[in-house]
C-alpha cells in the first residue's frame, strides 16, 4: 500500500493541543523557541543511530529515515520563511508537497550519519536566527500561498509542533 499523502490542514494546531502527541500551544513560550529546537534535533541524531531506520513499520508509513530527512527540510524551509518574514512586510510562503519531496529527493536512499549532520545544522541555524529576534519582531507577519497568515511566533509554534509530532509519529510505535 503506498503513503497516501496527508492533505489536512495543521493549521489548527496553533488553537488547541494536538490529541496525538500532546503538543499544546498554551504551553509554548516563545523565549523557548530555540532551545526545543535544539532538543528535537538532539532526538533526531539518536533516532538516526538506529539499525532500523530504514525500515518501514507498514507499507502506508514513512521510516524514521524518512521522517528525518522531512524533518531536516522543515527546519531549512522554516529558517527560509523565518528569515523572510524578519526582512520582509508580509512575503508570500510557497506551498510545498512533502510527499513529492520524499520520493524526488529519494528519502528512502539517504545516508543517515549525512542526513543526521545536515539536520542537526538546518536546526542549528533556524534556531540562531531565532535566538536574533528582538520582542518587537515576534509579531511580523507571512502568508502561505493556501492563504494561512503567520506570525513570527506562530510560524514557530507551528514548526515546533511538526518536527515534535514526527518525533512522536516515530516512538509511539515501538
Amino acid at each position: 500500500m503506498p503513503i497516501v499523502p496527508d492533505t489536512r490542514d495543521w493549521t489548527w494546531v496553533l488553537e488547541r493541543s494536538c490529541g496525538e502527541c500532546g503538543f499544546d500551544p498554551e504551553q509554548f513560550h516563545r523565549s523557548l523557541t530555540a532551545s526545543a529546537i535544539r532538543e528535537n534535533a538532539v532526538a533526531w541524531a539518536l533516532i538516526l543511530k538506529r539499525d532500523d531506520v530504514r525500515v518501514r513499520a507498514s507499507d502506508d508509513r514513512w521510516s524514521d529515515l524518512e521522517y528525518a530527512c522531512h524533518v531536516r527540510d522543515v527546519y531549512r524551509i522554516f529558517d527560509q520563511r523565518l528569515a523572510a518574514m524578519l526582512a520582509e512586510d508580509n512575503p508570500m510562503f510557497e506551498n510545498r508537497d512533502q510527499d513529492a519531496s520524499a520520493v524526488l529527493d529519494r528519502y528512502d536512499l539517504q545516508d543517515p550519519g549525512v542526513v543526521s549532520r545536515e539536520l542537526l545544522l538546518a536546526a542549528k541555524n533556524y534556531a540562531d536566527r531565532f535566538d536574533s529576534v528582538r520582542k518587537f519582531e515576534w509579531s511580523r507577519p507571512g502568508t502561505r500561498s493556501k492563504g494561512s497568515h503567520f506570525t513570527v511566533e506562530t510560524l514557530a509554534i507551528y514548526g515546533l509542533h511538526d518536527c515534535s509530532h514526527y518525533v512522536w509519529d516515530v516512538t509511539s510505535t515501538r
